[in-house]
């Protein structure tokens, strides 16, 4: 295995089949030891949190296979915290899409003047860059389009790919009492330029509620697999 790219919560490794191996760590974004999925860089480490992680992810996974949906995920192994994928490549530098079932944290942050903090939201999706340095820039549809990054139609696929991921998870969350406020996803696309999704499906990348009250990554993973 050679590295090829160190993450802020998973490695990357090159596999000789052609494929790719993600290791992931117990380091959560987050800031001054407070997890936040909206946040840009490490705020804590939590033991084990890369285990739960990778198991959530198998989970949905499989189930977004299922459903028709392209994903890159291909295999897992629980006992090093590894998963295998196919190969894609990232939008640009890195781009990062959010559906929002609730008007928190850094949405309500910019339109609180225009919204209630908690109040319902249609399944808004927003695209952010991934780039520290300026925080994590909101981009349009139509500046993606604009700047090359990638067309209408694949835009229009990973919108409706979002939609279609975020009710499979928020259906598993509801049956199990708890409530999804927003989601944060990444997507590549293949040398056919058929977008997938990447990266992981966890507690670390989403915000959700039980009975009103935030749910931490590793409590969340506990309920879930209770």
């Amino acid at each position: 295995m050679n590295l090829v790219y160190t993450g802020k919560t998973k490695n990357v490794y090159a596999l000789d089949n052609g494929n790719y191996l993600l290791k992931f760590k117990d380091d959560c974004t987050g800031k001054d030891g407070v997890f936040d999925p909206g946040e840009n860089s490490v705020g804590l480490t939590i033991d084990g949190v890369g285990d739960v992680n990778l198991r959530m992810s198998i989970y949905f996974f499989e189930k977004i296979n299922a459903a028709g949906i392209r994903t890159h995920y291909v295999s897992a192994n629980l006992d090093d915290t590894t998963m295998e994928v196919l190969p894609a490549k990232v939008f640009g530098k890195g781009l990062e899409v959010i559906c929002r079932h609730k008007a928190v944290g850094s949405f309500y942050r910019r339109y609180s003047d225009y919204v209630e903090e908690g109040a319902d939201l249609p399944a808004y999706v927003e695209t952010t860059f991934k780039d520290d340095a300026k925080g994590d820039p909101l981009v349009t549809e139509d500046g993606l389009v604009a700047l090359g990054i990638m067309s209408h139609e694949q835009y229009g696929d990973i919108r409706d790919m979002t939609r279609r991921i975020t009710q499979i998870v928020a259906d598993e969350l509801k049956a199990r009492g708890l409530v999804l406020y927003d989601i944060k996803f990444e997507y590549g696309y293949d040398a056919e330029g058929k977008v997938m999704l990447i990266d992981e499906i966890a507690s670390g990348n989403m915000r959700v509620y039980k009975d009103g009250k935030y749910v931490d990554p590793m409590t969340l993973s506990e309920l879930f697999f209770a």
